[in-house]
C-alpha cells in the first residue's frame, strides 16, 4: 500500500501501514481536512472519515473536561474497538491528526506505538520548519 496525499505525507503514513493488520490511515487537519491518506481508501471514504475523525476529537476533549471537571481538556490519544477492529486517533502539537484502523487482528500496543512515535516525528519537522525571525527567533 501507498499513500495519497496532498503534500508530502507519505512518510508519515508508509511506517503505520508496516504494522501487521493495518487496513488504512489518513492524515488530517484538527478541523477535518484530509492532507494524506492510504490507498485502502477512496478519496470520499477518506474525506468521511476525517470529518468524523474530527468530531471523536472534539466530543472527547468535550467529555474529558466534563468528567475532571475542567473548563478544557486535550486529548492524547483516542481508541475505538469494534467489531470489526480498532481506530486509534492521535493529536498532534499543531494542529494535525493522524487516525490508522487495524483489523481485529492488530497489535493495538504495536499499532499506538508507531502512530506516535509517526506524530512525534510530525511534530519535529513542523518544529524544524517553523520561520525564524532576523534576531534568530521564532516570528511573530
Amino acid at each position: 500500500m501507498t499513500s495519497r496525499e496532498a503534500g508530502d505525507t507519505a512518510w508519515v503514513l508508509e511506517p503505520i501501514l508496516e504494522v501487521p493488520h493495518v487496513v488504512a490511515a489518513v492524515l488530517l487537519t484538527r478541523d477535518g481536512l484530509v492532507t494524506g491518506y492510504t490507498d485502502a481508501l477512496t478519496q470520499p471514504s477518506a474525506e468521511r472519515v476525517a470529518a468524523i475523525t474530527s468530531t471523536v476529537q472534539g466530543a472527547c476533549r468535550t467529555a474529558a473536561a466534563a468528567f475532571a471537571d475542567r473548563e478544557r481538556a486535550e486529548v492524547r490519544q483516542v481508541v475505538i474497538e469494534s467489531d470489526h477492529g480498532y481506530v486509534l486517533i492521535v493529536p498532534t502539537d499543531h494542529g494535525s491528526c493522524v487516525a490508522a484502523y487495524g483489523d481485529g487482528e492488530v497489535r493495538l500496543d504495536m499499532l499506538a506505538h508507531r502512530v506516535h512515535s509517526q506524530v512525534a516525528r510530525l511534530g519535529e519537522k513542523a518544529m524544524a520548519a517553523a520561520p525564524r525571525g532576523a534576531d534568530g527567533g521564532a516570528s511573530a
